[in-house]
């Protein structure tokens, strides 16, 4: 006897039923850390470690066939999990010798004033990181200049003539002994 399913007006036999509760296992529109398997979790610590590991050394390590760790791999960067790779290059190598946290508070509370004052961060090639945090400031930057001449020009040139800037302290960083960003 062939049973039927209706979903949004259309009939599904068994089969689509089947087919469809299987796709439900790996599509996960708002997939999360804490939604995936055991397997799940390892691709994505193998993949932090080693964001160039060939598939079939991916697959080796997590204990999958190569096709089915690919289709893993694809389903995380098409969720959103995955959000891209990048290479991690030498600060000193582009120059940039010394890195500052710099904690900015703004004059005013507004939406228009944080808005333009994320807009001329973002232009800024000092700036590497901006966060917009919580506590006595708004937000915390990670600046990465050449020297301390070069961060005195940034502090004076940039955000010093941004009206919305009240408050600057600057941390300079002396060293990084963990440091997991890729």
């Amino acid at each position: 006897m062939l049973h039927m399913m209706m979903i949004n007006g259309a009939i599904l036999s068994e089969n689509h039923r089947n087919v469809l509760a299987l796709c439900s296992l790996y599509y996960h529109p708002t997939q999360h850390m804490t939604d995936l398997d055991a397997i799940g979790r390892n691709i994505l610590h193998q993949l932090e470690r080693d964001g160039r590991i060939s598939n079939t050394d991916l697959a080796r390590k997590v204990g999958l066939s190569a096709s089915a760790c690919l289709r893993r791999v694809q389903e995380m960067e098409r969720t959103g999990l995955i959000q891209g790779y990048r290479a991690v290059i030498d600060p000193a190598a582009r120059g940039a010798a010394i890195t500052i946290f710099v904690m900015v508070g703004l004059s005013e509370h507004l939406k228009k004033d944080a808005q333009a004052f994320e807009q001329a961060v973002a232009k800024a090639p000092e700036v590497r990181e901006c966060h917009n945090i919580t506590g006595s400031v708004e937000y915390l930057l990670r600046v990465e200049v050449a020297d301390l001449t070069a961060y005195k020009a940034f502090h004076a040139d940039i955000l010093g003539t941004l009206s919305q800037v009240g408050s600057i302290t600057s941390h300079i960083c002396l060293g990084s002994p963990t440091d997991k960003r890729a």
